[in-house]
């Protein structure tokens, strides 16, 4: 009788214990932000521009799709990628598939891509495409963006916006002269030609999204 208690008040004792330790884990577990998947449907957003005016992917009634890329200003692989940005945009925008820019950045993180900056930087830069702020930050976590900058290719289907492609420009960010991989180029054109992407998923190489601190 005595091995019985000693044996039922080992189990109280493992299960009340392995219950505190997943209320523990609970409470210590940071959200886990998994963002898009190539083929899920990316949601609409209404951005300001760095004109003032407020931009959506409904805006653009005649695009095949758009090539959404997050930056901002003061990231130097951001700074490697602008000119190969504008020239996605001058080469795809008149096929449908304009450049939308959004900065994800918070400014109180990180100063240099504040608004006024931002509007800076684009007259400096040449810009040819909208450059969107991600007000409170809402939009890129919904993608799954993590650097700047970082790739999603949607392609409209059906009056959906359809994730084609997630990931890096090209796989040479130090040297547009060479360049062996043209990601979102190849992908585009792979769309373009009614063919399966050969490479839908590449790791972003950049920096770290600057999240609002709490």
């Amino acid at each position: 009788m005595k091995l019985l208690k000693i044996f039922l008040l080992g189990i109280f004792l493992f299960t009340v214990g392995f219950t505190q330790a997943q209320s523990v884990a609970a409470f210590t577990t940071k959200p886990v932000i998994s963002g898009y998947s190539i083929g899920d449907e990316a949601t609409d957003f209404k951005l300001k521009n760095i004109d003032g005016k407020m931009v959506s992917l409904s805006d653009y009634k005649s695009a095949k799709g758009f090539i959404v890329i997050f930056t901002c200003n003061h990231c130097p692989y951001a700074k490697k990628y602008e000119e190969r940005i504008v020239a996605l945009d001058k080469m795809y925008k008149s096929k449908g598939y304009p450049v939308i820019a959004v900065n994800p950045n918070d400014p109180a993180v990180q100063p240099e891509d504040g608004f006024e900056e931002m509007k800076q930087r684009a007259k400096e830069k040449g810009f040819t495409f909208p450059y969107l702020v991600d007000e409170g930050q809402k939009i890129y976590p919904q993608y799954g963006a993590t650097k700047t900058p970082h790739v999603f290719l949607l392609n409209k289907e059906k009056g959906r916006n359809i994730v084609k492609y997630i990931g890096a420009i090209d796989n040479n960010y130090e040297d547009a002269s060479d360049v062996s991989e043209f990601y979102v180029q190849d992908a585009v054109n792979s769309l373009l030609k009614g063919e399966k992407i050969k490479t839908e998923k590449t790791v972003a190489i950049g920096c770290t999204i600057k999240v609002k601190k709490k």
